[in-house]
């Protein structure tokens, strides 16, 4: 049977990887957008866990609400990747820091 330990501990595992990416890799953009993306989830696998455990499905309806604002951050995050490769030709955030106009 899995109980609430189950579920925090997958959601405390896969944050610390999310950290790690940020920590580790600061050069590449898409991957710090992915790293950011997967603690949003992990936030999302201890919703569901304190949801279950309590039997009450407001955690996960409110899931939903995040899971849609991820999307949407995803979906412009990697537009504006898009148009700084067109503009800049790289992606590199050593070479986002002078956003001048």
């Amino acid at each position: 049977m899995i109980g609430l330990n189950h579920f925090l501990g997958l959601g405390a595992v896969l944050f610390c990887i999310s950290v790690l990416g940020i920590v580790i890799n600061r050069k590449n953009v898409i991957v710090l957008l992915m790293a950011i993306e997967l603690m949003l989830l992990a936030v999302n696998i201890n919703f569901v866990g304190f949801s279950r455990y309590l039997g009450n499905v407001d955690g996960q309806v409110f899931v939903f609400f995040i899971l849609t604002v991820a999307a949407a951050e995803a979906a412009i995050g990697l537009a504006i990747l898009v148009t700084l490769f067109r503009n800049r030709g790289s992606i590199a955030v050593a070479d986002l820091d002078s956003m001048k106009g």
